[in-house]
């Protein structure tokens, strides 16, 4: 069943190919970055208003597909001035030394019910971890978009401070929705 659901997912972007394959620029407009984590008990879910990228995607070569996604740590926005400064700190983001988190992924693995698997390497706050993410594409005549989310360990990239252990769990979602226009 999987493999039916690849093949139809590949042939449909295919018959579109023409429209959405070659390397095209991000529309921030148009895309969504956001984490969720948990303070207190109580989820909280805080975008990110300034990131770039480019995507090159043939839908008909998924394996070939590559990615770069800039996002300004400085634009994590919680809603309050004086939480937003806070995570810029050194123990958090360190937004002065390290201004930008950097995913660049390198191909896509056809997964279940038509979605795929995004090779690829997170670097924030001077470490890099290699990441499976999931990915959802969606092609139409106005573009494509690439939609998932994924958990990461704020403590394997160093941040938070260590006084608030019992405020902020350690785990976050990253939740994202990125759109590409396609090729005029």
């Amino acid at each position: 069943m999987k493999l039916i659901h690849a093949a139809l997912a590949t042939t449909l972007f295919s018959i579109s190919g023409s429209l959405f394959a070659a390397e095209r620029a991000i529309d921030p407009a148009k895309s969504t970055i956001s984490a969720v984590f948990t303070q207190i008990g109580v989820p909280v879910e805080a975008p990110f208003t300034k990131f770039t990228g480019r995507v090159d995607h043939d839908p008909a070569k998924p394996a070939d597909a590559k990615a770069v996604l800039d996002i300004d740590t400085a634009s994590f926005d919680i809603g309050d001035d004086d939480y937003n400064a806070e995570v810029r700190k050194p123990e958090w983001f360190d937004t002065a030394k390290y201004p930008k988190a950097t995913f660049t992924a390198t191909g896509l693995t056809p997964a279940a019910n038509g979605s795929f698997t995004a090779a690829g390497k997170l670097s924030l706050k001077g470490r890099t971890a290699e990441l499976k993410v999931p990915v959802t594409v969606k092609a139409d005549a106005a573009g494509s978009s690439y939609s998932g989310k994924l958990i990461i360990s704020r403590k394997a990239f160093s941040i938070g401070d260590p006084a608030w252990e019992d405020t902020v769990e350690d785990t976050v979602t990253i939740q994202f929705r990125i759109f590409v226009p396609a090729a005029r």
